[in-house]
């Protein structure tokens, strides 16, 4: 099964996420958004190492924005940017960065325009950002979606937040270049043998495809399968050799499927 690994791709750009909400944690609002993003970064080879859930503490999340953001290429922050008291990520961003909240002129002008007579001091606090922020929109979302330096400020509410997926994509495919050919690819081999038979032939295929992740999922209750194995890395044909390098391990009547 040994096989020397190829010449090693360029580093991935990494990057964090930082849901902010007292909801989260009081469990009122069942996080939704990490999922997601995590799903997006993958295919553009950008590697989610880190998720750090906090309150809506403007001093903790000033902390962590700093933190974060100096030890990432890329953080994203998931909540705390509407109108309310507790929505603070704006002055806690501004703070880690050491610039003042201003109100964007271009975000006033439509948040007059959307809400007309009904237009409120509430209403407008949605225009505030860092001083000197990028407002990155595409054709399709025209609403500006809020970027310091290499900080996104992205909404807590799950449909929306999906709705600003598209502009990160854009961006971050401008910002990568040549090195979106350096996606995350996943395959999986679904297997009725349960972890412990399987740790030997897991520890196998780990030493002898040392660039790619291998990991198993143990799946209850579900007639088709008892484990499925995964099989990531940013070169497909190194991910397939050792999905398959995997399988051809199996005993007879081994996987149930792959993909």
């Amino acid at each position: 099964m040994n096989q020397s690994p190829p010449p090693p791709l360029p580093i991935a750009p990494t990057a964090a996420v930082l849901v902010i909400g007292d909801e989260i944690l009081s469990g009122k609002v069942e996080e939704a958004n990490v999922a997601v993003l995590a799903r997006t970064l993958r295919p553009l080879g950008v590697l989610l190492m880190r998720v750090v859930v906090v309150m809506d503490d403007i001093d903790t999340i000033v902390r962590e924005v700093r933190d974060l953001s100096k030890a990432h290429d890329w953080l994203f922050t998931s909540g705390g940017v509407g109108p309310t008291h507790d929505d603070v990520t704006v002055e806690a961003v501004s703070r880690a960065f050491n610039v003042r909240v201003v109100s964007s002129p271009p975000m006033e002008a439509m948040l007059r325009a959307h809400y007309r007579e009904r237009c409120t001091a509430g209403h407008l606090r949605m225009a505030l950002v860092p001083e000197g922020a990028a407002l990155e929109v595409t054709a399709e979302v025209a609403w500006p979606t809020i970027r310091f330096e290499n900080t996104w400020l992205l909404p807590g509410i799950p449909e929306v937040f999906r709705m600003k997926i598209p502009v990160v994509v854009a961006r971050l495919k401008q910002s990568l270049g040549d090195e979106r050919g350096h996606g995350f690819v996943s395959h999986a081999a679904y297997v009725k043998m349960d972890e412990g038979e399987l740790k030997p032939l897991l520890d196998c295929v780990v030493a002898s495809f040392p660039d790619v992740a291998v990991g198993s999922y143990p799946k209850w209750l579900d007639p088709s399968y008892k484990t499925k194995v995964t099989f990531d890395g940013r070169d497909d044909a190194r991910v397939l050799s050792a999905r398959d390098a995997f399988v051809a391990s199996l005993p007879a009547g081994e996987p149930q499927r792959v993909d």
